[in-house]
């Protein structure tokens, strides 16, 4: 029997379904600077269910986002408030919990060939890293589509001397090889390669189908470190996925319910993942069913890895 860390699940598509006014291209921040409230309350029923890894609601809360909408002034305030409800959160369920700064695509998500230099995607995360390091736990680097990307996420969250952890995005279907792939088009081999010499505690896949991180959970077990992931729910990805748009392009699987969502988390616990939790469309009654598959397991639910 083994420790498992379980993380909370999705925000983005969750506060949409809570909130009262239409997706916004900001997304899961627009929520949180207007209805800051349903946030709070998000992570409080992640608590409730059983996650004991909140990671905070900044996914799309970064200076490009902010300058594409004219308000690059508000970047700090507004990561402070993610950094607010979070702690809120767990303050009020009383809970022994982690808190998990997230580090996320800086231009857009699933599109790598947009990303800027290497020198400016360190700049930039160095600069949200500073903003987080003293009111998290840890740092996730996730939904990281390019081996580069991650590095340089990792590079910066590692000084801040938290624990880092690292999460890939996969494509939707395997390569040539039959074997999954970076939505850059690397391997999995090349992800890992990418990371020597940075001091990562744990690797993992996130925000794509579970299909595809079962295929690639040996891999991610090779490495020696621990592992595991979060998936989504999300039909598949609509090539050409419209960068800037709303996430009204994107739709849920009708065949992911709590039960088969975690069929496939406990297929990943089957083969050593340690860390486990959702993403995009998989909420709290998911994670509340896994929590109770992993105990029913003989499992113990951890914080840390």
């Amino acid at each position: 029997m083994a420790n498992i860390v379980l993380m909370d699940g999705g925000m983005g598509q969750e506060l949409i379904r809570r909130s009262a006014n239409p997706a916004h291209p900001q997304w899961s921040a627009h929520v949180m600077m207007n209805e800051p409230e349903i946030v709070q309350q998000l992570h409080r029923d992640y608590l409730d269910a059983g996650a004991r890894v909140l990671i905070t609601n900044s996914y799309s809360t970064t200076r490009q986002r902010f300058e594409k909408f004219g308000m690059p002034e508000r970047l700090v305030s507004v990561r402070a408030i993610a950094h607010d409800l979070v702690n809120r959160a767990r303050d009020e369920a009383g809970v022994d919990a982690r808190i998990a700064g997230c580090l996320s695509p800086l231009v857009g998500s699933y599109n790598p060939e947009r990303l800027p230099s290497d020198a400016a995607l360190l700049e930039e995360y160095r600069e949200l890293v500073e903003m987080d390091r003293d009111r998290v736990d840890l740092f996730v680097c996730e939904t990281m589509s390019k081996a580069s990307e991650a590095r340089m996420a990792a590079i910066a969250a590692s000084e801040s001397g938290k624990p880092v952890w690292v999460a890939w995005s996969l494509l939707e279907t395997p390569g040539d090889d039959g074997q999954p792939r970076l939505r850059s088009g690397e391997t999995v081999g090349e992800a890992m390669a990418a990371l020597e010499g940075v001091p990562v505690d744990a690797i993992l896949f996130n925000c794509c189908p579970p299909e595809m991180m079962t295929a690639g959970m040996d891999q991610l077990a090779s490495d020696g470190r621990p592992f595991g992931g979060h998936a989504n729910g999300f039909t598949p990805i609509p090539k050409g996925f419209a960068l800037g748009q709303t996430v009204a392009q994107l739709s849920a699987r009708r065949d992911l319910g709590p039960d088969a969502y975690a069929d496939h988390v406990m297929g990943w616990i089957g083969r050593g993942a340690t860390v486990v939790g959702g993403c995009c469309e998989v909420g709290p009654e998911h994670i509340r069913v896994l929590g109770e598959r992993i105990r029913a397991a003989g499992h113990t639910i951890a914080n840390a890895v």
